[in-house]
């Protein structure tokens, strides 16, 4: 049989040529499971399905095909049907494995790469569906809903990133990421949602633009295949392929090769907390609840209306590490951000009273999630020491980023949304007011060393109604771009690891809007580009600065040197780095009033220099205060305790070394 037009495929045409498999030929027995694999795969303990299941080009008997093989316990029928077979339901019947395992498979000569297909499965009570394949690599693009038989071989060129990356992704090197929507960060046509750049046409304007904006990090929002543009790729169907919007997975995997071979981590959005109800995706699969839970109260969100996976059974926690070992081994992901663990942790979330039960023990963790989460992140670093697992959590549930042999879930970084909110609330504050409130701002050094902690200003923040970043600072225009320069230096120089949404760095005046791209013409203003221009010198400070990473997550990186100034809502605070002269001195001046000959007191240093200010003229600031030498005064010789003569522009950040 002739293959089929891959460019077609991508395109959604109907084929111009069809060529239909002699029914004779049909399904031959073929298997590539062991028993050992079917143990591992139902004790939940197989995490390289990937090489197993879904679809394999494959040689047998001197004949080119592919084999399939799908899990459909509850399924009295299962076939494949795709244009080959004119989406016949019958013509190619897969075989069940008769060891009770639920796994249907089978090998169809003559089927190569680039056919679109489903399985039709003929499920409980006679229920009839057509389901993509869970483990495909390639889907058709939406609004197509077949999968597509492909594999994800590359030739990567990566080899030196892989080879470093350990110290890249290490706690104790500047981890700033900056977090992408690939769809909306830029489009061929700005205001029109059905148009999109190609993963190449992507990589060749995303990747010198991270490197010029000096980001150590990019992270992916879900690329994972995904029906609705409107999930914005959280409720996905295909845990095993990046989406056909872009491209084919080889393209996807030239994205993030170009990315590190331009010093660059790739950290991929992944969820394992809910899949959507499309009727080709997981949701009652083979007439029943397979990925799912049955029981509602556990196995349905209600925020999101989706359904949550079924953590007690075997098979589905293999598939799910599965799916995060195939990210890290075929697509060199640099790291993992599980979306929504404290919805996976909880069995009250977002649930009344009575629409929950608790644990066996009268408690409300899911028991069987906590064990899923642990189990997940000891196998990736196990298997890949070098990478990060990141969660976003937004609770007090102890022990996030703790190793599993301490009694923690084992990720190596937690989202920090208390510092998030503590931070917004009291930047929007007018300034007069912020004195009454600057506990709520140095609370997060109370905390900060229970976890790994990661500061996130992500996309949740300037959507539905919360407004971009620069609107949610007080004051006019200049005091706007003044205060959301003091936040972003507060943040790069407050410990642990950044993360900023596209668009913030150059604050964006529109909230975020996946149907359209970012404002890049605002980049023709002097406030916008200077915006831009102070998160590229603060991404340089951090990366150059070892006292700001070398012990972001350690005790004795961190001393507030002068909280007593509250009327005047001035800040002082330094960074320690593993040598004294690396030593780093921060002054935040929190209201629109010019501070003169301000004093600060230090310990054991008498000479300093301004390595940065946010009021720069090149920031869009005044840039008429500064501090070209720095007066120190020896107050006390035999304790070495000096006295700093400042000059504090309104409404500034200043950092000295």
């Amino acid at each position: 049989m002739k293959k089929a037009s891959s460019k077609n495929i991508q395109q959604n045409k109907k084929y111009e040529e069809i060529h239909f498999i002699d029914a004779a030929q049909s399904v031959w027995n073929y298997s590539l499971f062991t028993d050992e694999d079917i143990k591992n795969f139902q004790n939940g303990t197989h995490y390289s399905l990937y090489k197993l299941f879904g679809n394999k080009q494959i040689e047998v008997l001197n004949t080119w095909g592919t084999y399939f093989a799908v899990w459909a316990p509850n399924a009295t029928q299962v076939s494949v049907r795709g244009y080959f077979n004119n989406w016949s339901k019958t013509s190619h019947q897969l075989k069940v494995r008769l060891d009770n395992s639920g796994i249907w498979e089978g090998f169809i000569p003559n089927i190569h790469g680039g056919e679109a297909y489903k399985y039709h499965i003929h499920g409980y009570e006679g229920l009839a569906l057509d389901k993509g394949d869970p483990y495909a690599h390639y889907w058709e693009k939406r609004p197509y809903t077949a999968s597509i038989t492909w594999q994800t071989n590359y030739d990567w060129k990566d080899a030196e990133w892989m080879k470093k990356r350990k110290k890249h992704n290490s706690l104790s090197s500047p981890f700033s990421v900056y977090e992408v929507h690939l769809p909306s960060w830029m489009r061929p046509n700005k205001h029109d949602e059905e148009t999109y750049n190609t993963y190449q046409q992507i990589a060749e304007r995303l990747v010198p633009y991270v490197k010029e904006m000096g980001f150590t990090h990019v992270e992916f929002m879900p690329v994972m295949e995904y029906p609705f543009d409107g999930s914005w790729g959280y409720q996905g169907v295909g845990y095993f392929a990046p989406t056909s919007r872009f491209g084919n997975p080889q393209e996807f995997a030239a994205l993030v090769d170009l990315f590190h071979q331009n010093d660059i981590g790739v950290i991929l959005d992944w969820v394992p907390s809910h899949f959507p109800y499309d009727a080709h995706g997981l949701f009652m699969f083979d007439g029943t609840h397979t990925y799912e839970y049955a029981d509602m109260r556990k196995g349905y969100h209600p925020d999101w209306n989706s359904y949550i996976f079924n953590y007690k059974r075997g098979e589905v926690k293999s598939f799910l590490i599965s799916s995060a070992r195939f990210w890290c081994e075929q697509f060199h992901a640099d790291g993992l951000r599980v979306d929504a663990v404290s919805s996976m942790l909880r069995l009250d979330y977002s649930r009344n009273e009575g629409q929950w039960e608790p644990n066996e023990f009268g408690g409300n963790g899911n028991l069987e999630a906590i064990v899923f989460i642990k189990d997940l992140n000891e196998t990736l670093y196990r298997d890949f020491p070098d990478i990060q697992t990141i969660a976003e959590e937004a609770t007090d549930w102890p022990g996030i980023s703790k190793p599993t042999f301490e009694g923690g879930l084992g990720f190596g970084m937690k989202w920090m949304m208390g510092w998030m909110h503590d931070t917004l609330d009291f930047f929007k504050l007018d300034p007069v007011f912020r004195k009454a409130h600057q506990d709520k701002f140095s609370f997060s050094m109370m905390y900060f060393y229970n976890e790994n902690f990661m500061l996130p200003l992500s996309h949740d923040e300037v959507v539905h109604g919360k407004s971009p970043m620069i609107y949610k600072m007080p004051g006019d225009e200049w005091q706007k771009f003044a205060n959301l320069r003091i936040l972003y230096t507060y943040m790069f120089t407050h410990p642990g690891a950044k993360l900023l949404f596209m668009g913030d760095e150059f604050a964006a005046t529109n909230e975020w809007n996946y149907k359209s791209e970012l404002q890049w013409e605002l980049l023709n203003h002097v406030s916008h580009g200077g915006m831009k221009y102070c998160v590229q010198k603060l991404n340089e400070l951090y990366r150059n600065e070892p006292a700001l990473y070398e012990k972001q997550f350690k005790q004795g990186g961190f001393e507030w040197v002068d909280l007593n100034n509250r009327n005047e809502s001035v800040v002082v605070y330094k960074r320690i780095g593993n040598k004294p002269k690396d030593d780093v001195l921060v002054v935040l001046n929190l209201t629109p009033v010019v501070r003169t000959n301000w004093k600060v007191h230090v310990y054991g240093k008498s000479k300093w220099t301004e390595i940065f200010n946010s009021d720069s003229k090149v920031f869009w600031g005044v840039g008429d205060i500064y501090n070209p030498q720095i007066e120190a005064e020896r107050v006390n010789k035999k304790d070495k305790w000096y006295v700093l003569n400042l000059h504090l522009p309104a409404l500034s950040a200043v950092v000295l070394k």
